[in-house]
């Protein structure tokens, strides 16, 4: 089972950027997903979560109104738009997938994690 995350990049603060999560292995669509990140010198925290039908989804509070989390079952991955990039995002993101249905904050929720891919926003 594998948790692929793509998409980071080395970019300028207001631009954008679409991270992916593609799962290979088995499916997850029965499982609620999660983006984290960490920062260098921080703890792992929680960016966004989807259910597992796409019908909740959840933020952290300073990526709301920047950052969508979407699905795609179909395809067994997981996006996240990250839109008017700020540097303060920078950090290594990773994808996850949950132990049940929903999505949680809590790191100790998730059964599977992604290797990880940097971003880095510039000023």
């Amino acid at each position: 089972v594998q948790l692929q995350a793509s998409g980071g990049g080395l970019v300028q603060a207001g631009d954008s950027l679409r991270l992916s999560c593609a799962a290979s292995g088995r499916t997850f669509s029965n499982n609620g997903m999660g983006w984290f990140r960490q920062a260098p010198g921080k703890e792992r925290e929680f960016v966004a979560g989807i259910s597992w039908n796409s019908g909740s989804m959840s933020y952290l509070d300073s990526v709301k109104g920047r950052f969508t989390i979407s699905r795609d079952n179909a395809k067994n991955t997981v996006y996240l738009q990250m839109n008017s990039l700020k540097p303060e995002d920078t950090a290594v993101y990773y994808c996850a997938a949950n132990r049940g249905a929903y999505y949680t904050a809590s790191l100790a929720s998730y059964v599977y994690w992604g290797q990880g891919t940097l971003v880095t926003v510039s000023s």
